[in-house]
C-alpha cells in the first residue's frame, strides 16, 4: 500500500475532487507533506456533477472506512495509505463514496 501526500488524487463516486490539505509538514515524500487520519474527514469536494432536484452534490468527505495503516504513524497520527476508502455527503445519504484515483508518489509503501 501506498502513503498518501498532498498530491495524491481522491475522487468522489461522480469524479468530485477531494481537496487534499496536511495538518502536518514534517514528513514529506519529495517534498510533499504525507496524510494522516485527520486529514481526511471533512475535506472539500469540488466538481462533484450530481446534482439536480432532491440531488444533493458531494462537497466533503466524512469519516472513512478503511486506508489508515495500523503500524506506521506520524505525529501520533495514523498515516494514511492508497486502500483510502469512505463516504460522502452526497446522495444518497451512506452510499456515495470517496477513493483514490492515484497516489501521486509511487516510491514508499507499507504492508498495513
Amino acid at each position: 500500500m501506498l502513503w498518501l501526500d498532498e498530491g495524491s488524487v481522491l475522487t468522489c463516486d461522480h469524479q468530485g475532487r477531494v481537496m487534499n490539505l496536511a495538518s502536518q509538514r514534517w514528513v514529506t515524500i519529495g517534498a510533499v507533506p504525507v496524510l494522516v487520519e485527520t486529514d481526511i474527514p471533512g475535506r472539500v469536494i469540488v466538481g462533484c456533477p450530481n446534482a439536480g432536484p432532491n440531488i444533493k452534490p458531494c462537497t466533503s468527505t466524512v469519516l472513512p472506512a478503511a486506508g489508515a495503516s495500523i503500524f506506521v504513524r506520524v505525529g501520533g497520527m495514523r498515516l494514511v495509505t492508497d486502500a483510502l476508502a469512505g463516504l460522502t455527503d452526497g446522495t444518497p445519504p451512506g452510499v456515495t463514496s470517496f477513493r483514490v484515483l492515484d497516489a501521486h508518489q509511487h516510491f514508499v509503501g507499507t504492508d498495513r
